[in-house]
């Protein structure tokens, strides 16, 4: 899969459509670059612009989105809610998809070297790719912001680490870095921007000072009012939401905001969100309320009710889910997305892949489904409600593990595609030999690794089928009977597309490693089978 790093410019303008929207074509309409989402605030007088693409590209998107707004801002004219040093004022590099930390610390130092070259304005550097500890933090070299440009970079410890030190009165000075996904969320609040700030000052790490650190671990905060809407906002910047989560912040505020008899009316999410976030914020209401829901389509769907998150417009998760953003237009081309007719003409053709290792995870994730069903067939009948906490329990293992045996459909043809790239490598000399085999020992390894771990799934979901035949609604006795067969024979055929690869491996720890692991799946998928289909003919209620 190729490189892929998101870029997070902020530009200080929200009001002007027009500068608004050829800032966003300047990203647009570079090659390599997929603008994901502009989102302006009137007050704030910001706009945060979401791109992606491959590093190199991504650098050249910044750039030409400053060229464009160099010629188009004035800060000596801005105002706005938000702590803003420059025309854009911040632009950060965050690994997406096969990049680590420090090739985004590389984009931000090519990306303010050559934007301090051509535009002869100030850069500073901060996050990971910060060459000073004290730089380390946005808000740190922030103070003061625009208005204390002029005097502060007279000063030697804040000479800019790209460019002079010239005050350039339209531009200002930017911050560009390397960091992690940072997620900016603002809680609504019917108050005074300054009891919201007051609140904010409670809950970030920053707190008031050394002396009074606020609650919140890696969470940043600041209480402004927004005109527009006519509310306060407090708002902050999760700088690791699985340090502290959004329904933590949330529910932090709304406890202070209480103390203050002060009423919480939603919150708001600016730019893109990690899925990751609320799926993690919906387990948390799941258990708080005790509630039972499966789908993730649902989970989310709680979130933006309780967060409130459509309150101050629509929230489309298709929009603001950065995986479901990146995934828009590739389903095409998976297995999965395929009509079952199609798939099948897929397996029946002359080709190794898709083959009996696909076939393997989709009996698999079918028997799953089957466990599912008969769970959710059960569940909530009024002549099985004392059965209703036993199928909580099993249902949500069926439910997960049918989503992720389906994805071994396509993992399985990726696995072994990788190994028939590498025997299509050069052989001509004996360097070119050697490249080549170890690229084939590595493709053998990964096609070992798709279907033993297919195995691994399916011998977590014996357990639960037991269970089910006890006391899953008869009515569905052939359905659990089936899902045990497929089971099965998604372990059958896992052991089988294991040991035809196994055999050409040369590393005999690994191969020790995995026929030991194949051996407990094989047996307990007989034993476990032979157990599920017996109790089934012996029960009649």
């Amino acid at each position: 899969m190729s490189k892929l790093v998101e870029c997070v410019p902020n530009f200080s303008e929200g009001n002007n459509k027009e500068v608004i929207d050829d800032i966003g074509a300047a990203i647009s309409q570079t090659a390599g670059c997929m603008l994901l989402d502009v989102d302006s605030g009137p007050s704030t007088n910001r706009t945060v612009y979401t791109f992606v693409g491959r590093p190199e590209d991504v650098v050249e998107g910044a750039l030409n989105a400053a060229r464009t707004a160099f010629q188009l801002i004035d800060m000596s004219k801005h105002k706005g809610e938000h702590p803003r040093m420059g025309a854009l004022d911040v632009c950060p590099f965050i690994p997406v998809r096969n990049v680590t930390m420090e090739d985004c610390v590389h984009c931000a130092n090519l990306f303010g070297k050559r934007l301090a070259d051509e535009l002869h304005v100030p850069v500073y550097l901060y996050g990971e790719a910060a060459l000073k500890e004290s730089r380390r933090s946005l808000p740190a070299i922030r103070t003061g912001e625009y208005e204390a440009l002029p005097e502060k970079l007279k000063k030697v410890e804040w000479a800019p680490d790209f460019g002079s030190a010239d005050f350039v009165p339209r531009w200002g000075a930017t911050v560009t870095g390397a960091r992690k996904f940072l997620i900016a969320y603002n809680i609504n609040m019917l108050c005074t921007k300054e009891l919201a700030h007051r609140i904010a000052l409670n809950i970030r790490e920053q707190g008031r000072g050394k002396e009074q650190p606020g609650r919140l671990k890696q969470v940043q905060g600041i209480g402004w009012y927004l005109d527009e809407e006519n509310i306060a906002q407090v708002s902050t910047n999760l700088l690791d939401f699985e340090t502290t989560p959004l329904h933590t912040v949330y529910e932090e505020v709304c406890i202070d905001a209480q103390a203050l008899n002060l009423p919480v009316v939603g919150s708001q999410l600016v730019g893109l969100v990690p899925k990751k976030a609320l799926l993690d914020a919906a387990e948390f209401y799941i258990n708080k309320e005790n509630l039972f829901v499966l789908e993730e389509e649902h989970k989310i769907r709680l979130v933006v009710n309780r967060l409130g998150l459509d309150s101050l417009s629509s929230f489309n998760p298709k929009e603001r889910i950065i995986e479901d953003m990146l995934q828009e237009g590739k389903e095409s081309g998976s297995l999965t997305s395929l009509p079952l007719h199609n798939f099948v003409q897929k397996v029946g053709a002359r080709s190794a892949a898709p083959g009996g290792g696909s076939v393997a995870a989709a009996m698999s994730s079918l028997g799953a489904a089957l466990g599912c069903m008969v769970g959710l067939l059960t569940y909530g009948k009024r002549q099985f409600e004392e059965l209703d906490p036993v199928m909580r329990q099993l249902i949500p293992p069926f439910h997960q593990a049918m989503n992720e045996l389906v994805v071994m459909v396509d993992a399985d043809a990726l696995a072994f595609s990788s190994y028939m790239d590498a025997m299509k490598l050069p052989k001509n000399t004996p360097e070119e030999k050697e490249r080549r085999t170890a690229a084939m020992q590595v493709g053998l390894k990964n096609a070992v690794g798709a279907p033993l771990s297919l195995a691994e799934k399916v011998h977590s979901l014996w357990p639960f089928l037991k269970e089910m035949a006890q006391h899953g609604n008869l009515a569905c006795k052939s359905d659990i009977q089936v899902a045990a067969k497929a089971l099965e024979a998604g372990v059958f055929g896992a052991y089988f597309n294991v040991t035809i690869n196994l055999k050409d491996i040369t590393d005999d720890s690994f191969k020790q490693q995995v026929e030991g692991k194949l051996f407990n799946f094989l047996e307990e998928a007989q034993k476990s089978t032979a157990f599920v289909l017996e109790l089934l003919e012996k029960r009649t209620t």
